[in-house]
């Protein structure tokens, strides 16, 4: 039995957060917005190690996809109520695999589990730090924002592939 998941899916996922970011806080997008609601000044992104934050940016993407997996790949769970090993799992398990191994397995249903995962998962953190850090409702919502889109667009990568 095939793992119900491609395993290419995740780092082509974690890359897709670099994507969207590169999008969405650029200038012309939310970037200005982001850096005043921020408090961001281009001395501060320029005295950055870019290679340090870049590498570790993909590092908790890549982290973060495969937490999503579990979100939005339902028969995930499945292996997990076998343990994770199929060969020893009971015969029942293969037939419920055969019947259910690819339903809702789209882009579509990933891109929706994402999307939820974002406003019940990062609007809440996000939302909380910003209120003890004084920022606004604009940094809130610039990066939850980011954040809502960007998990539903590793969700559909993730579901979909």
């Amino acid at each position: 039995m095939e793992l119900p998941i491609n395993p290419i899916a995740i780092p082509i996922a974690a890359v897709s957060a670099l994507l969207v970011g590169f999008v969405w806080y650029n200038p012309k997008v939310f970037g200005n917005a982001w850096m005043k609601a921020s408090g961001m000044t281009e001395e501060k992104i320029k005295g950055g190690n870019m290679a340090v934050i870049f590498g570790f940016a993909l590092l908790f993407a890549l982290l973060l996809a495969i937490l999503l997996m579990q979100f939005t790949n339902h028969q995930w769970g499945a292996m997990g109520m076998v343990g994770g090993e199929p060969e020893t799992a009971k015969p029942s398990f293969e037939a419920f695999m055969a019947d259910y191994g690819t339903v809702f397995r789209t882009f579509k249903h990933g891109a929706l589990h994402g999307a939820i995962f974002g406003i019940f998962g990062a609007l809440p953190i996000i939302g909380t730090n910003a209120l003890f850090e004084r920022k606004g409702a604009k940094y809130i919502f610039i990066n939850s924002g980011y954040w809502i889109v960007t998990l539903a667009v590793m969700g559909a990568i993730l579901c979909g592939m």
